[in-house]
């Protein structure tokens, strides 16, 4: 190990030169800061489509615009990513025509398929990678880009949603030792497979490269640059008040990811954890800012550090005198949901009724089958579908055995009427969920924010 620190950067933080400068300012602030890992351009303006949706309408031949309904055909993205990555290079004063070219001929391969749209969607962070290197140059660092197709990062070839193959850690820790002083560029998002063919991550994969770097090399650390200063207590467009919160475990950051809180990648956090490399994430466009450090371990010294939110939520909720009793029941509901392909995320049960928690979006076309083949399976003396809930979870350590924030967060919410729709606890007990209307999640999420975060600090 050599003391190394793997920074990733995600679209808002390169979209264009002046953001790729304030990269350039931070990268060469630290020396350990020795690997750096890009995704492609993000919007300069909220209005404009990103580059990697202009890569998919190509590849897909003008489809996934129209997807959207938007009349934006394959020829036109085609130009627009051109013009984007000629516009960079022009700003950024490099020399740059051989790349222009050589993205014209990647723009046209001669591929069908999955393979088409993995190679076409990884060609914004090839190509940004090769860019900001090459501007790094420029400004006098030893710099380099290395790709994913010439170092080896071995990936399955499931091309749109790929896995990490074990020798990619060894051909990745070679890196380390090749360079003690060059910077090393990586384009994110994507690897190769053994037949030599581009597989990408799901979308966010970014994050998942640069934690899969650190984990191969040991990092000292895990920097992920984004436009939000670290982890916010909640969403800041309903919670203007939300601060960043200092220090997370990893498993306080996965409950809040998965409960609706946009960070990065989860995927991106688990090697990281096995090899106790702690992540920070940090915002590029105020570097000085603390951010969120997300640790293996805390001392906890508050209750509830944040609280996420899930909206469009739906529960199915069943009776049946003794159900709990019934050898088999919830296992044979659970199995009929999968037969269906619907994710569940939560089945409070008591003696005689349960409720499974799905995303409702996930019903549509199946509700009715759904029913059907429970009724068959289950013969429920009662059955009925609750939609449009917003599910609202409290993180924190110090929840553990500490009843007084779940009894503060229910007395709050019945003292100004919203009806609770449903509440569990997890097992770890570090998190509990409320379920309450769509129509009054906002006013729920203000209450929590005030009762729990809000009146607790010192």
């Amino acid at each position: 190990m050599t003391n190394s620190v793997v920074c990733k950067f995600g679209g808002s933080s390169v979209a264009n030169a002046t953001q790729i400068e304030k990269v350039r300012r931070i990268v060469a602030d630290n020396p350990q800061r020795r690997f750096v890992v890009v995704s492609a351009p993000g919007r300069v303006q909220k209005n404009e489509e990103k580059i990697t949706d202009h890569l998919l309408n190509i590849a897909t031949r003008g489809q996934h615009f129209r997807d959207s309904r938007k009349s934006i055909s394959a020829t036109e993205s085609k130009q627009a990513v051109i013009d984007r990555f000629s516009g960079i290079i022009s700003d950024l004063e490099i020399e740059g025509n051989d790349l222009i070219e050589s993205l014209k001929t990647d723009l046209e391969p001669n591929l069908d398929g999955d393979k088409r749209i993995a190679f076409l969607a990884s060609r914004g962070e090839h190509y940004n990678a090769r860019i900001i290197a090459r501007y790094f140059q420029r400004k006098g660092m030893e710099a380099r880009a290395c790709l994913p197709e010439e170092f080896g990062f071995l990936v399955t070839d499931s091309y749109l949603d790929a896995k990490v193959e074990e020798p990619a850690y060894e051909n990745i820790a070679v890196l380390d030792q090749e360079e003690t002083d060059m910077v090393t560029v990586i384009p994110g998002f994507y690897g190769v497979t053994e037949a030599g063919e581009i597989a990408v991550f799901s979308r966010g994969g970014s994050d998942l490269t640069g934690g899969e770097i650190a984990y191969a090399i040991d990092g000292d650390k895990y920097e992920n640059w984004t436009d939000v200063s670290g982890v916010l207590e909640s969403d800041p467009r309903i919670i203007s008040a939300a601060r960043a919160i200092p220090r997370l475990t990893f498993k306080e950051i996965r409950l809040l990811s998965s409960k609706g809180v946009n960070v990065f990648h989860l995927d991106a956090m688990l090697n990281c954890r096995k090899r106790k490399i702690p992540i920070h994430v940090r915002n590029t466009n105020h570097p000085e800012a603390a951010g969120t450090q997300i640790l293996n371990e805390r001392v906890p010294e508050e209750g509830v550090v944040g609280i996420a939110r899930l909206d469009n939520m739906a529960y199915i909720y069943l009776e049946k005198d003794m159900l709990c009793e019934e050898v088999g029941f919830t296992a044979t509901l659970l199995k009929i949901f999968q037969s269906y392909g619907i994710n569940t995320y939560h089945y409070p049960t008591d003696k005689d009724d349960i409720a499974v928690l799905v995303k409702q979006d996930d019903l549509k076309g199946s509700i009715n089958d759904l029913r059907r083949a429970i009724e068959k399976q289950l013969k429920p003396d009662f059955m009925d579908v609750v939609y449009n809930l917003s599910v609202i979870t409290p993180v924190g350590l110090g929840l553990k055995r500490n009843s007084y924030p779940l009894v503060d967060a229910i007395n709050a919410l019945g003292e100004h009427h919203i009806p609770i729709e449903m509440i569990d606890q997890s097992p770890s007990q570090i998190c509990f969920h409320i379920g309450v209307s769509q129509a009054v999640a906002d006013d729920a999420l203000n209450i929590l924010y005030r009762v729990l975060i809000n009146d607790t600090r010192a």
